[in-house]
This record gives C-alpha cells, structure tokens and sequence, in this order.
C-alpha cells in the first residue's frame, strides 16, 4: 500500500473519526429527545388520556450526554484543544516547548489512567452487586462504562501523540520531559505526608503554569492530595466523574453551544449584520456599530464570547478595513463587544454558575439582560465619538422602512431564538434545558431546510464542534467537583468567610476588593474555570455582607466577561488578532479604553443592585 493509499484506507478514516461517529448521533438523538419531552408533555397529553410522563427521554439523554462529552474529550485530545495557561509556555524556546508536550501528556495520561483503572472497580462492583435505573429499569452497569471506556480511549489518544511527540523531540529531549514528569510527581511519593491544603494549591499553580490544562490539573492536584494526605478513597475519583456531571441542568450547555453552532454555519451572521446595518450603519462608526449590534443579537443564539467574535469578527472587521478603519480598532472593538456574548441570555457561564451556586439559571439569565444592554450602549457610544473624532463614517446607501423591514425580514428565523429560550423559561412552558434542547432543534432546521447553508458535511462538522467545545467545560466541571470537594473538608471557603469578614464588615469594601480579585484573575484564567473554582470560595463571603446569590452571579460574570479581553488570556483577543491578522498587544492597547468603561458598568451593576436585578424582581 502506497503512502496515499494508506492516508484514504478506511482503517485510517476510522482512526480519526471513530469518536465522532457515536459524538453526532449521540447529540441529535439528545437532540430530539428532550424537543419530544417537550412536545409529548404540551401536545400529545392534551390528545391522549393517561399518556403518563415521557420520564424516559431525560433519564437516557443524561446518560448519552456523558459518554459523548467524555468521548469528545479524546477528540480534543488528538487537536490539543484545552481550556490552558500558556503564559509561561508562550515565552519558551521551541525545543521546550516540544519537551512540555512530553511533560504534559504524560501528567495528563496519570489521570486517565487512574480514573479508568477505578472506573473498571465500579464496574466490577456493579457485576457483583446489579442497579438499576429508575425509569427505564436499566443496569446502572451500561451508562458506568463509560469510565473504563471513555477514560481508556483517552489513554490511547494520549499514547498516540506522546508517540508523535517521542518522534518529534528524539530520545535526549523524551527523556528530559519524562524526567521533569518524576521531578513533579515525586514530592507525593517522598514525603510520608504532605498537608492537604498544600498539596492541593501548590499542585494546582505548578500544573497550571507548565501547560496542563486547567481541568487536568484540577484532578491531579485532587489525586495528587489524596496520595500524599489521604484525604479521601482514591476510587472516589472514577465515581465522581459520573456522578458530578449526571445533572439535566448542566446539559443546557451543549444544547446552547450546538444552537450558536447550527445557527451560524446556516447563515445566521450574515443576516443578523444586515439588519444591524439598517438600524446603525448610516451613523458615524456605522460599520462598528453594525458589529456591536449584531454581537448583541448574536450573543443572544450562541451564549459564547469567542464564538461571538469569531462568527461576526469574520465578517466586520475585514469590512471595518476596507471602509478606513484602523485595525487594531476594530479587532479591538469587536473582541469587547463579544464579551455581551456571556451576559446577554443564554450565557454558558451564567449556566455554570446557576449549577455550581445552585441559582435559578433562569433568574440569572435575566440578570443578565440589562448589564449587556448597558455593556453594548457604552461601547456603541465609544465607538461613535471615536469615529467621529477620525471620520469614519457608516457606508452611504440608501436606508428608509422598507429596506429594514426586508432585513428583518430576512433575519426573522434567526430573531426567533431569543424568543423561544426567554418566552419559554418564563412562560413556565419549558425548564433552560429543555429551552436550550428546543434552541438546538430550532437552530438545526433553520440551517438545514430554511435557510440551506448548512449541508450534511457541515452538518456533522458542527456537530462534532459543538460536543468538543462543550466537553471542555463538562470535564473541567467534574474535575472542578473533585477539587471543591477536598476544599470542603479542609473548610477553604469558611475559612477564607472569616478571615475577609474579621478583617473589614464593610460591604463595600468586601465588594470592591472581590472585584479587583475577580479582575486580576481574569486576566490569567478561563472564565468558567475561574467560575467552578472561585464560587464556593467567595460565595459564603459575599453572602456574609447581604449579597444574594444571584446578584453575586452578575458580579461574577461581567467580572470576568471583562477578562475575555484582558491579556495575557484574553480569549476574544487571540480570536480578533487572528482574524484581524494583527499583533495582539497592538489590539490590548485599542482596547484599554474599552476596558474602562466596561469597568463603570461592573461597578454600577456590583454597588447598585436594582439596576441588574430590576427585571426579576430585585431578589
């Protein structure tokens, strides 16, 4: 067999797409289980006597839903794509950089080892002592093996690139990455004991700094501590990562995500920047303003900061080029007017936190309305004087009534969507989940049969995105649960409630100096990581001065909203540098400005709580 012979064989096909096969028809049949509890609860039971509940459709979609988000994570494996801190890697020389890899992947293989090692114990025990599940009646044993096979098939992704890595850096240089692998681990196996808070932040910074990704190193800072301190049984690691992400709650994620996905590759953007176009292109900075309307709509489908950025950035910023507008301004002015992506509804780390901090995710993503209205009128209003003061103005040509009704028109499948999620959590017809399921579905016909810009190959292209994008987050929420569940036996958030409360009662200065923390964290972490790991933290204390959970879920992810464009992981930075083609530092500079005034609305939104919670009430 030649070489392209062997590069079309279908062994090799099968080898790059075998977790995709079972990731797409996983998430469609999710999908479509959850629209059809909907339809069955509202439509069928109003036609049939004693329908009874469709209980079965949630219970199978948990379950389906955690063995594609761990199957994807072997995906993200093979492309290296993970939620990271690259502060430290960035500025190493190439040969390094090639020997961290080693150094990386194997800490990474530890963990997914150790978890399928004890995830086959479950499986054992489930042999030996049968369960069964509630509505369907199935054995407990087929939705657990998940983690022998999930975590096992994670193993084999990561052998596969160590082999590729070996190859890469030659025996000297393996060497060296499988020794610094040692050097790391060793203190766990040295030392007798170790203490537990120690072990945990100090595993956690060392990982964190070399390259692991965040959620890899929540686990192996947890295994790591409960090696050296004993903290808990070690086969508790493999039942958490079932049973921490077995929520319907937490599936409203991938929903949301596949919604913006579907939405955008079958044409959404390109009608959402018409319209916006209507309303403010003629004005000064018309074409900026465009962008920061079209974010708002936009982030209003896919809950995403970078997926705002990158589906609009695409399109306004080489068009913001062309018209005069300086580069880095409008790389700058679209990653912050992605970060209205996580505050207007639906918002993936208003669902993350609604979970962690157990608030209505509804109430939270209503919050969230007014702090990214205000975000997108302070930044439209920047934008306007801005250009003003260089002469930019919006594109001349014809704009009357019937030229925004036709663009409405147009846009009126993609409009729909808030509509759907909104109406139906406060309407009572649906839960998030079940709203985010229908956003989904919606998102998938509108993309296939309305609109017919999406084909099957894009179809399944985004599929795959869409599980692989959510995993991330679902694992480093398992991990998170492993992480937080060590810090609650230590007493890490009762202890830091007091010492913050002992030094100062005042509300005030409790909230400014959690804001600047928030601020300062953003800077280096990943929004929702910072969400799972710093909730528990500061939840207690900001209650402890009379901050209501839900009010702190605004403060907390306007907070690090703001981070998305703050280096040195600025996330809609690094999106808008490369679609702009531009240097980043160069945009961090245009966006400063855009930063402080991002900052007014956090201060207004943390000091004057009626202001984000007017539309729910107060509470």
């Amino acid at each position: 067999m030649n070489a392209t012979e062997a590069k079309n064989s279908p062994l090799r096909w099968l080898n790059q797409n075998f977790e995709s096969i079972f990731m797409v028809a996983g998430l469609i049949s999710i999908i479509l289980f959850i629209t059809w509890q909907v339809i069955y609860r509202y439509i069928i039971t109003q036609f049939i006597e004693r329908a009874g509940a469709a209980v079965w459709t949630e219970e199978l979609s948990r379950y389906i839903f955690i063995w594609i988000s761990y199957l994807a994570v072997s995906v993200a494996i093979r492309k290296r794509s993970s939620i990271r801190v690259d502060m430290l890697y960035d500025h190493l020389p190439p040969r390094w950089q090639r020997i961290s890899w080693i150094t990386v992947e194997t800490l990474f293989l530890c963990l997914t080892a150790t978890i399928a090692w004890f995830g086959w114990g479950q499986i054992e025990r489930l042999l030996t002592f049968p369960q069964y599940t509630t509505a369907l009646g199935m054995p407990y044993l087929v939705p657990y093996l998940i983690l022998p096979l999930g975590f096992g098939l994670m193993c084999l992704r990561l052998l596969q690139s160590l082999y590729g890595q070996v190859k890469e850096c030659g025996a000297l240089d393996t060497l060296i990455g499988l020794a610094l692998t040692a050097l790391i681990a060793s203190p766990c196996f040295i030392f007798d004991y170790i203490e537990p808070l120690t072990a945990l932040f100090g595993y956690f910074v060392v990982l964190c700094a070399i390259g692991v990704p965040i959620a890899i190193s929540l686990g192996l800072s947890t295994l790591a501590t409960i090696i050296s301190a004993d903290t808990l049984p070690i086969e508790y690691m493999a039942q958490v990562s079932f049973t921490s992400i077995d929520s319907f709650p937490i599936m409203a994620i991938p929903f949301f995500i596949a919604a913006g996905v579907f939405m955008g590759a079958g044409g959404l953007s390109r009608r959402l920047l018409s319209l916006a176009d209507e309303i403010v292109g003629g004005l000064y900075g018309g074409m900026g303003l465009t962008a920061i309307v079209t974010c708002m709509f936009f982030g209003a489908i896919s809950g995403s900061g970078p997926a705002t950025v990158a589906a609009i950035g695409a399109l306004t910023i080489p068009a913001m080029i062309e018209r005069g507008y300086d580069k880095y301004f409008s790389a700058a002015l679209v990653a912050a007017a992605g970060c209205v992506g996580v505050m207007i509804p639906p918002s993936n780390p208003f669902v993350v936190y609604g979970v962690s901090a157990q608030v209505s995710i509804g109430d939270l993503f209503m919050s969230g309305i007014v702090p990214g209205i205000m975000t997108g009128f302070v930044l439209m209003g920047y934008c306007y004087f801005y250009s003003r003061k260089q002469g930019w103005r919006g594109e001349n040509k014809v704009r009357n009534l019937h030229t925004l009704g036709k663009a409405s028109w147009e846009a009126k499948w993609a409009l729909m969507v808030p509509v759907i999620v909104l109406g139906g959590i406060y309407g009572g017809v649906m839960t998030p989940t079940e709203a985010a399921a229908i956003a989904a579905f919606y998102g998938m016909i509108v993309g296939l049969f309305l609109y017919r810009e999406m084909d099957i190959k894009t179809f399944f292209a985004s599929c795959v995105e869409s599980c692989e994008t959510s995993a991330i987050i679902i694992v480093l929420m398992a991990m998170a649960t492993l992480f937080g569940n060590i810090m609650t036996i230590e007493d890490v958030p009762g202890t830091i409630a007091r010492a913050i409360l002992g030094f100062t009662n005042s509300k005030i200065v409790i909230l400014l100096l959690i804001n600047i923390l928030l601020l300062i964290v953003g800077t280096f972490m990943e929004a929702l990581a910072a969400i799972v790991i710093l909730t528990p933290i500061l939840l207690p204390v900001v209650t402890g001065v009379g901050v209501s959970p839900l009010h702190f879920g605004v403060i907390i992810v306007v907070n690090l909203a703001i981070g998305f464009i703050t280096p040195p992981v600025g996330v809609n930075l690094f999106v808008a540098s490369g679609v702009a083609k531009a240097k980043l530092e160069k945009i961090a500079g245009m966006a400063l400005p855009m930063i402080g005034l991002m900052v007014i609305v956090l201060l207004i939104c943390t000091y004057i709580p009626e202001v984000p919670l007017c539309l729910v009430g107060g509470k």
